[in-house]
């Protein structure tokens, strides 16, 4: 086992066993993803010895490379991403192989080499019929791979399992999101289709459900009796880098809230499921977004956009400064949206979702505010509404953080706000948690299917959220951009807070 995830004494990483043989097959191989994350993860399967045997990748993209060339630019990305071992990656660069190919090409050329590749597996390596298709590439590609895999034969075989892997965004709105689910399913099945979300794979957010359903003191509080209101924050300090051309098209909400900050929600809201498993704990992540009420945008949402700034002691450009980005950009980067869950548990609690480019930290969590108790028998001056918080942590520094009131030593009664804090280095000795795509990677080759958004799941997201979209594409903004890089976001944002007395919680 790889020793960032254990130490002498400790209880470490969970066991697990290798699954059944099989072959994974990366569209996009020679793209970002694959390189900072997706072979990185697969070669932190193998450090804890967690890969099938036998087993292959194979990449397939455009660029014209050859089998070794390959190895040699995955193995850069493994150095740069992972604690690299020599003797480990030799083991698992014979597991690489490459086709090159268009996404877009013909059944009888492009998709015969593909297929002929992995024939060639079957006889040279002993691999099964199992494949895991990983899409790894724009979504404008998604609903012709799976077109072409099918006129090509690969997307069934007889002699063992096909599933799809599907990066986000699914779709642009509600509408397409429906189009792309009726064109892949009519070739792969609803159970052999992965929607990833990376945020799932998190340590944390699957801690969320355990500290709630597992510990007799959590959930009896988790409802509108005892919670005052739920901060959900994904901050990032970077801008867009090179990828204008996306995030033009896409913004903030579409790129973060449609998905990652939704589902964080519903991991944090739902009701209790009847078991641990993929249909239990979708059907009631699902029911959690049919009671989320229409959004009231002109009240309930803010939009902003980063301008120059200072993030980190360094300068930074405005967003509209930044290449290929337009000098009139109304693409918003950051929004903060507040929605309310009509249903028994959670009536009248209000749930803030923020997220941002170029705010002063990169910071992930689920912070839940409790109310304060019916009668404060303590001095007015010693009341605060931030002490009693249980907060998710997802990034950076896994883990959990509750705060809550305390006397402070000294002869007069002063309160003070104290945290207790889980933190898996401590608890469980790991000093470096594994990536969340390491463990969703395989759960697919295990065919669960337990933190994969569903066909039902995608489509209410986008109910939610095609509102917004729709109202601020209607409206350009007159005051873009509305926030220096480094700082929270525009002052709307804390307004939509602070009418009602409360405030975002200071991380």
């Amino acid at each position: 086992m790889d020793e960032r995830y254990s130490a002498p004494g400790m209880p470490g990483v969970g066991n697990g066993t290798p699954p059944d043989p099989c072959t994974v097959v990366i569209f996009g191989a020679s793209g970002d993803l694959t390189r900072r994350e997706l072979i990185p993860a697969l070669y932190e399967l193998g450090g804890q010895g967690l890969l099938p045997e036998p087993f292959a990748i194979v990449g397939f993209a455009r660029s014209k490379w050859s089998d070794e060339e390959f190895r040699e630019r995955m193995q850069k990305a493994v150095e740069t991403e992972c604690a690299f071992d020599k003797e480990r990656w030799e083991r698992f660069r014979r597991c690489l192989y490459y086709v090159p190919g268009d996404f877009g090409g013909s059944a009888d050329h492009d998709y015969a080499h593909l297929r002929a590749k992995l024939d060639g597996l079957v006889a040279e390596k002993g691999q099964t019929g199992n494949v895991l298709f990983h899409l790894a590439t724009p979504p404008s590609f998604f609903g012709t791979i799976v077109q072409r895999l099918q006129a090509s034969g690969l997307a069934s075989d007889d002699s063992g399992w096909r599933r799809l892997v599907i990066e986000k965004p699914f779709g642009v709105d509600r509408t397409s999101a429906q189009a792309l689910d009726r064109e892949i399913l009519s070739v792969f099945e609803e159970d052999r289709v992965y929607r990833i979300d990376h945020f799932l794979g998190k340590e944390t957010v699957q801690n969320m459900l355990v500290v709630r359903f597992a510990n007799p003191s959590f959930e009896p509080i988790w409802n509108r009796d005892y919670v005052d209101h739920v901060q959900i924050t994904v901050a990032e300090d970077i801008g867009i880098g090179t990828r204008a051309g996306f995030y033009e098209q896409t913004g903030i909400v579409r790129d973060m809230v449609q998905n990652h900050l939704l589902q964080l929600l519903c991991m944090a809201a739902i009701e209790p499921p009847g078991q641990f498993d993929g249909a239990a704990l979708r059907d009631e992540t699902v029911k959690v977004l049919r009671a989320i009420r229409p959004v009231d945008v002109a009240h309930d949402c803010v939009r902003g956009q980063y301008g120059p700034g200072h993030v980190d002691g360094k300068k930074a450009r405005g967003y509209r400064e930044e290449d290929k980005v337009d000098d009139h950009s109304s693409t918003p980067t950051f929004a903060a949206v507040k929605l309310m869950i009509d249903n028994w548990r959670w009536a009248g609690v209000p749930w803030y979702l923020r997220t941002g480019k170029r705010l002063p930290r990169k910071l992930t969590e689920v912070a839940m505010h409790f109310r304060q108790t019916p009668h404060m028998m303590f001095p007015s001056e010693q009341r605060n509404p931030q002490r009693h918080v249980m907060a998710f942590r997802l990034q950076p520094e896994e883990g959990i953080i509750q705060t809550f009131s305390a006397k402070q030593p000294g002869p007069r009664l002063t309160i003070s706000p104290v945290t207790m804090a889980f933190r898996y280095a401590t608890a469980f000795g790991v000093a470096e948690l594994p990536r969340a795509y390491a463990w969703l990677l395989l759960d697919v080759m295990e065919g669960d299917q337990t933190l994969f958004a569903r066909a039902d799941w995608i489509s209410e997201a986008w109910r939610i959220i095609d509102p917004i979209v729709a109202a601020w594409e209607a409206d350009t903004p007159a005051d873009f951009p509305n926030y220096a890089a480094g700082t929270w976001g525009p002052e709307g944002a804390d307004r939509l807070l602070t009418t009602t007395g409360r405030e975002w919680r200071i991380i």
